[in-house]
């Protein structure tokens, strides 16, 4: 059975006078590396990058010292191992520095004075609302809660952009008299 070629982005790593023959080894660990990275959760993706690292420390460690590598193939496992653990505790830190304990940190009390506030600003808000004309509460909820322009609203009540307008201008300015009353 053969291996399949690599891919043509997947350039082998050109072999150095004294040293392993990467090509050979590339061809012949490429896809296991592969294989072994995306056992382990890496993303096909990530897993032909951590390839890639490995191949390419494979590469530095021949490159400093030529020839004493004696088992190229374990020694590229022993890498890919390696990077696996560092990803893990790159991992683990990333979660530990973002992370905080709930029994170690201040939890602030619910503001009972601004929940009355906010609930007293509410019925205003309601009051201000039932005192407008029903034609202009349509107008303005139209508006304000269901999003829809004056054009739109003009075209479904049969009145003008400039009488939206207009009567936008009332509700708002009733509400402000209204909220804003203590």
């Amino acid at each position: 059975m053969t291996e399949p070629a690599a891919r043509p982005d997947e350039q082998p790593p050109a072999a150095g006078p004294g040293s392993v023959k990467l090509d050979v080894l590339f061809r012949d660990q490429h896809h296991a590396l592969v294989r072994f990275f995306t056992r382990y959760r890496a993303s096909s993706d990530d897993a032909r990058d951590l390839a890639q690292e490995a191949f390419l420390r494979f590469t530095d460690a021949d490159r400093r010292a030529p020839g004493t590598v004696a088992r190229p193939e374990a020694f590229l496992r022993q890498i890919a191992r390696n990077l696996l653990r560092n990803r893990a505790r790159s991992a683990v830190r990333r979660h530990d520095k973002d992370h905080c304990q709930a029994d170690k940190e201040e939890l602030a009390a619910p503001d009972e004075i601004r929940r009355l506030e906010a609930r007293d600003g509410l019925a205003r808000l309601e009051a201000a609302l039932h005192r407008l004309k029903p034609r202009t509460r349509e107008i303005f909820l139209a508006h304000r809660l269901d999003g829809m322009s004056y054009a739109e609203i003009a075209e479904v009540t049969g009145m003008s952009i400039k009488g939206v307008e207009k009567q936008m201008s009332k509700a708002i300015a009733h509400i402000d008299r209204w909220v804003g009353r203590p």
